[in-house]
């Protein structure tokens, strides 16, 4: 019930901000990849900086980017994206944005730690910030108005009362980046639900060569795999040809969607995969930073706005196909 009353009103919310941003503004620019086409805000432009844990080759964070840059069109607002896998690069690109003076801050907190100190400096700068993905239960510790993201043990069980539906066994969980505290929740929300046994296995996600030879490595060494569990499309790609070369009987499933996990699901090659809408996470998080700036809202009243999970099959790809090729799914 809580869910359901937190999403009707960011849905209240977001037609707020339609109705203000369609008002008094110049035409949008919008390139029509999942905008509406309509006016820029009238309020003042503000600078918003987003900065993510995202690796080299990792598809996701452009869906996310797609949708902060649609947003970020709609509100008048300039976009400034960077990245850095390591939690103290990270917390350094946060440092150059607070020096910068935005007007907002999204993050993410993949390993939550490393961000403390920065986050708590922005606060005293009186930057507000939105933490997006990845740490949830640390947002509002860290000072940020709210978390948009899906709840990765949610997300995780999810998974293992979908591979038990499938009848499977023994599950094989494929951590891509060791030490993101949203990937090890992920793999212990499997556990949890799967009547089965799982074991992780821990890989590096910016090196496919090196993932795939590692996956079908532990396939050739157990037979009795009948699950891969990928925690991220590009993974699940990996894995997919891991299989191959193993000459497994596996099922791959994963997390996450992008063109080529619905081409896969589409040919069988991927079971399933678990949709948390990175495009509404970027969209939603510039979003809530402009109501802030320009109407003290937040959206979800400080509550985590879920955008996930929903478990997504081959009977979905027919709806799906044209959203991811063009990036907003």
């Amino acid at each position: 019930m809580r869910t359901a009353r937190t999403a009707a009103a960011l849905l209240a919310v977001i037609a707020l901000a339609a109705g203000c941003s369609g008002s008094g503004g110049k035409d949008d620019e919008s390139d029509g990849n999942g905008g509406d086409g309509g006016k820029t805000a009238g309020t003042p432009r503000l600078k918003i900086a987003m900065v993510t844990h995202s690796g080299e080759g990792d598809t996701f964070w452009d869906i996310v980017q797609n949708g902060a840059k649609e947003a970020a069109r709609k509100d008048n607002v300039e976009f400034l994206y960077s990245n850095d896998k390591e939690g103290k690069g990270q917390a350094e690109l946060v440092q150059t944005a607070i020096d910068k003076k935005v007007d907002g801050i999204v993050v993410t907190l993949a390993k939550p730690e490393a961000m403390k100190a920065v986050l708590g400096k922005a606060r005293k700068a009186g930057i507000p910030v939105v933490t997006i993905n990845s740490g949830g239960e640390f947002s509002t510790r860290f000072g940020a108005l709210g978390h948009i993201g899906q709840d990765e043990s949610v997300a995780g069980e999810a998974v293992g009362d979908e591979l038990d539906r499938r009848g499977r066994k023994k599950a094989l969980c494929v951590i891509h980046e060791q030490g993101n505290v949203s990937l090890e929740q992920r793999c212990a929300g499997v556990k949890k639900t799967f009547d089965g046994t799982v074991e992780n296995l821990n890989v590096d996600g910016t090196n496919a060569p090196g993932a795939q030879s590692s996956v079908s490595a532990k396939l050739q060494a157990a037979k009795d795999i009948d699950a891969v569990v990928t925690l991220g499309a590009p993974i699940a790609a990996v894995s997919v040809k891991a299989k191959e070369d193993a000459d497994s009987d596996a099922e791959i499933d994963t997390f996450d969607l992008n063109a080529e996990v619905v081409k896969r699901l589409k040919a069988g090659e991927v079971g399933f995969a678990v949709d948390q809408q990175p495009y509404l996470q970027g969209y939603l998080a510039i979003d809530e930073l402009w109501l802030y700036r320009s109407n003290a809202n937040v959206i979800g009243g400080g509550k985590p706005v879920l955008t996930g999970p929903a478990v997504v099959t081959k009977k979905d790809v027919p709806k799906l196909e044209k959203y991811t090729a063009r990036g907003t799914r």
